[in-house]
């Protein structure tokens, strides 16, 4: 029986798991930070080995027992990444591994051959894609400054910002205004605005975009607007990256979707934009949104390696196993 470890390290953790061949989960480790950019290289592996230990630990197995290692990381981008990266991880006690971007993990989970174009909007966006000629690339995930305008900081943001331009007429009348005063606590946005300003307060919690989500429900135009405007942003994304890759003709193009903004907010304006703007340039297209979490997803690339078929037995269980938090 061989042993399989997929790694998932993001912004905020870094969660490992350890199943066997026939996709029986074994073991699970979380731990802090696991991309290296800001805290460093260092901060990164030490994270990466206290998740691994204690995925090891439960499943009462060795490092030597594990037949592969696929990290799957945020922060795994560009060339100077991996030149930090592959050094680092081949000091780790593990003899077969590889590692790719965070965000090839999302697609892997989504695309059962493992191509197609995977769309990440959680805390951050990004977009990459994979052809049948192994050819990859990516657009966004680099922040405003570098093209990106979707992620859930940006329409944590943008849920603050109009819900003041509403207020002070700049904007159509919105219930945005009243839900981000009632969420901080205060009886209106004159409250909030002299707060703000008073204090030096120029960020926002990401969570404002639960109120963006719940005045779409409600009917709310301005809230819509924004929310179509996101998915506009996403299908851009996506016609790069397909444009990027040389299309994928005569094929029907796996649009897989990750992350908290798409999987748990789901909401139709925003997927209602996001497929117009797709379908302006390619004609035939499907929206996977994958029901297993991500680290799976390097178990599936891990198998690949390995020359294990991920039978739908397999799948299943995945999408059973659920995340770190489950």
């Amino acid at each position: 029986m061989r042993y399989i470890m997929g790694v998932d390290g993001g912004n905020s953790k870094t969660f490992t798991v350890i199943t066997d061949e026939e996709g029986r989960l074994l073991g699970r480790g979380l731990a802090g930070i696991g991309n290296h950019q800001g805290p460093g290289i260092e901060t990164a592996l030490s994270n990466i080995m206290k998740s691994a230990d204690m995925a090891l630990e439960q499943a009462g197995l060795r490092y030597e027992d594990i037949a592969f290692v696929q990290y799957g990381l945020a922060g795994a981008d560009r060339q100077r990444d991996f030149d930090i990266l592959r050094p680092g991880l081949a000091t780790l006690p593990f003899d077969n591994w590889d590692v790719v971007c965070d965000t090839y993990e999302g697609l892997r989970a989504g695309s059962p051959d493992n191509i197609g174009v995977v769309l990440v909007c959680g805390s951050g966006t990004n977009s990459a894609g994979r052809n049948r000629k192994g050819e990859t690339v990516q657009t966004g995930g680099f922040g405003y400054l570098f093209g990106d305008r979707t992620g859930g900081g940006d329409l944590a943001r943008e849920t603050f910002s109009h819900a003041v331009r509403s207020w002070d007429l700049r904007e159509i009348p919105s219930i945005l205004q009243h839900k981000v005063a009632k969420f901080f606590g205060f009886a209106d946005m004159d409250q909030v605005y002299d707060h703000f300003l008073d204090n030096d307060i120029y960020e926002v919690p990401r969570d404002l975009t639960i109120l963006l989500h719940e005045a779409a429900d409600e009917g709310d135009e301005l809230a819509i607007q924004l929310l179509r405007r996101s998915g506009d942003e996403l299908g851009r994304a996506a016609n790069s990256v397909i444009r990027r890759l040389g299309g994928f003709p005569g094929e029907k193009i796996p649009i897989v979707m990750v992350g908290s903004v798409v999987q748990e907010g789901r909401n139709p304006h925003l997927l209602g934009a996001l497929r117009d703007k797709i379908a302006e340039e390619n004609e035939s297209f499907e929206f996977i949104i994958p029901t297993m979490a991500p680290v799976y997803g390097s178990v599936l690339l891990a198998m690949d390696h390995l020359g294990i078929p991920a039978t739908d037995r397999i799948m299943q269980q995945f999408g059973e196993y659920g995340s770190y938090k489950s």
